[in-house]
């Protein structure tokens, strides 16, 4: 679950509710460290990766919760026939209780998420519960689950560095909207914008004038991916040219061949060299999906986008 933070700290103030996170795994296992899911007594937020194993740890957040003596637990657990699982793995998990003074700090991890801020979490354990910092970010031993557990007095480190991809999307029509709720539980730090007024009040969208939006298609970093599905092809043209011209890594338009033809020619024409022109990718989403209504498209871009993560 990408935002269990935010989702933890929505938890803590409302009732009850665990903490279970994968402090490491080796072998094959469904999830990785640093994978946290919420448990409350009556229902569940995220998934540490299904299965027997996810079926264990919810018993036992939910005992933990009956017993007011009890803070955290960690246990090693092999993910092979006594579980009924044939991942061949082994994971440790720790099940934390959540209390009101918890959403501090998880009120500051989710925000560093969401700003795909990297950092360390350090845990110190104690027989009242565990004390969290969030700390700069820094270089820390691998998670293993090889050696001891860590106990009371024990600190236990995690280095957090976001691998989110930041996305400038422009147009809020049918397709922009569509892909917008796709990319709403992805790793994806989306900036939205739009430039008629009509679609000023709709959750998420900044208005900005034409001019504006060229500025900002050109102007931000270079790792983040521009997409331009606009109502107006004249728009989308400035659009493509600005961040194209400012560097953007990927830009990619929606269209048919025959627009990246003409916008391909007409951007040479205006002095666009190869190498730039190599970055547009028109039309956008995974040629292997086909189909042409907004959702269709929008599931295309998105897979298209998560192959971007990590460089490739």
């Amino acid at each position: 679950m990408r935002d269990w933070a935010a989702q933890a700290e929505q938890a803590c103030r409302r009732g009850p509710a665990a903490l279970a996170g994968v402090l490491a795994a080796d072998g094959s296992a469904p999830r990785g460290a640093m994978t946290r899911m919420v448990v409350t007594p009556t229902g569940i937020l995220g998934t540490i990766g299904g299965g027997n194993l996810e079926q264990q740890v919810i018993r036992q957040a939910r005992l933990l919760l009956q017993d007011p003596r009890a803070h955290w637990r960690v246990q090693d657990y092999p993910l092979g026939p006594l579980l009924g699982q044939c991942c061949g793995g082994r994971v440790r998990l720790l099940i934390e209780r959540l209390a009101a003074d918890d959403a501090d700090w998880l009120r500051e991890v989710a925000r560093r998420h969401r700003d795909a801020e990297p950092f360390t979490l350090r845990m110190t354990f104690g027989e009242a519960g565990i004390a969290h910092a969030v700390l700069p970010d820094a270089e820390v031993p691998p998670p293993s689950t090889r050696g001891a557990k860590p106990g009371p007095g024990e600190t236990f480190d995690e280095r957090h560095r976001p691998q989110t991809l930041g996305v400038l999307l422009f147009g809020a029509g049918h397709v922009g909207s569509a892909l917008a709720r796709t990319l709403e539980p992805l790793p994806v730090r989306l900036r939205w914008r739009d430039t008629r007024p009509e679609f000023a009040a709709r959750p998420g969208v900044d208005l900005v004038s034409e001019a504006e939006a060229v500025v900002l298609a050109g102007e931000g970093p270079e790792d983040e991916v521009v997409l331009i599905m606009t109502h107006d092809h004249a728009l989308d043209y400035r659009l493509t040219a600005a961040a194209l011209a400012g560097g953007r890594r990927v830009v990619g338009l929606i269209g048919s061949a025959t627009k990246r033809a003409r916008f391909l020619a007409r951007l040479r024409r205006d002095g666009l060299d190869d190498a730039a022109l190599a970055r547009l990718v028109c039309p956008i989403g995974r040629p292997d999906i086909p189909g042409k209504e907004p959702e269709v498209i929008a599931v295309a871009v998105a897979a298209q986008l998560l192959g971007l993560r990590g460089g490739a």
